[in-house]
């Protein structure tokens, strides 16, 4: 869950909100006039938005960048599906007709 804040309580504990950005992955929110805000986020993070941006959805270089994100609590972890209850049946070897 970002972190949000004004500009002047961002700019009074700047070590503080870094310190959360770096060490603990959170991404902060500075509110600023006219309706305007900044997002400030961890290089580790921006490289693996970087990463994840131009590769294709179904290619591996998508799919790690996505564990990446999910890892860092950028992305939601995907919901566990439960298999139909005939799916770990096909597995089983078919009794044989005598």
């Amino acid at each position: 869950m970002p972190i949000a804040t004004t500009q002047s309580d961002f700019y009074n504990h700047l070590n503080d909100y870094l310190d959360r950005v770096t060490d603990g992955n959170q991404t902060v929110l500075v509110t600023r006039p006219n309706q305007r805000a900044a997002a400030v986020i961890s290089q580790d993070q921006l490289n693996t938005l970087l990463e994840a941006v131009p590769a294709k959805e179904d290619s591996l270089e998508y799919t790690v960048a996505r564990d990446k994100l999910i890892n860092m609590h950028v992305l939601p972890d995907d919901p566990v599906v439960e298999p139909a209850a005939d799916y770990w049946n096909s597995f089983k070897p078919k009794d044989k007709l005598k």
